[in-house]
């Protein structure tokens, strides 16, 4: 968590994480089988930044409370794909500028995880890794959409303290991130709490403990 780069310039970890998220497998991250057919193509931008004294960071929103769909809760920026999206790296851009003013000029695409389905949505749902060359300012376009935008710190996301098991209404056990403005959970997450093993940062945490219900 020490190592530093100056704006633009893609530091150490980096190329260690697309090292190891090359022979990343959908089982790594889910266990849960994506469907021969149906789901509906989406994408989400995981994108990384280290232009800051904390160290790398990741870009995460939290969507509006009064939503009729995944109201309030945590994620990285994107959504559904459009049918005039080229690809999934284009749905992901679109949906980043859409909903936080991202400027795609400022983004390298480095690759994508396997594809994930979350069923409560029938989303069939590709994260799309970039490095964000330049940051720039982004908040919320829309307030009726996106209550909150945050560039979180790997080494807050990382640390023990932070990390909890949460439990959802159905009965499942996830693992959880408190940040300074939100809890991080479900699918977003589960997302996260792979790539910090991954990435080598990951810190032993009581996985063992209590789960918290959420208040949904």
């Amino acid at each position: 968590m020490t190592e530093r780069a100056t704006t633009g310039a893609r530091p150490d970890w980096w190329g260690r994480l697309l090292d190891r998220v090359a022979s990343a497998r959908v089982e790594d991250f889910s266990r849960l089988v994506v469907p021969a057919e149906g789901g509906r193509p989406s994408a989400v931008l995981v994108l990384f930044a280290d232009d800051r004294p904390e160290g790398p960071d990741v870009l995460l929103l939290q969507r509006a409370a009064d939503m009729r769909t995944h109201a309030g809760q945590p994620a990285f920026p994107g959504g559904a794909a459009d049918p005039g999206d080229a690809d999934v790296v284009a749905t992901a851009l679109r949906e980043a500028t859409e909903e936080v003013g991202l400027d795609p000029r400022t983004v390298e695409i480095q690759g994508t995880l396997p594809s994930l389905w979350i069923p409560v949505s029938n989303f069939v749902v590709t994260p799309v890794l970039a490095w964000w060359r330049t940051p720039h300012p982004v908040a919320a376009v829309d307030p009726r959409e996106v209550e909150l935008v945050a560039r979180v710190p790997i080494a807050h996301l990382a640390d023990p303290a932070n990390r909890l098991r949460v439990r959802h209404r159905s009965g499942l056990v996830g693992p959880a991130f408190r940040t300074e403005n939100m809890v991080v959970w479900g699918f977003t997450a589960g997302i996260l709490s792979k790539l910090l093993d991954l990435g080598g940062w990951s810190r032993p945490w009581d996985t063992r403990s209590r789960p918290i219900d959420l208040p949904l």
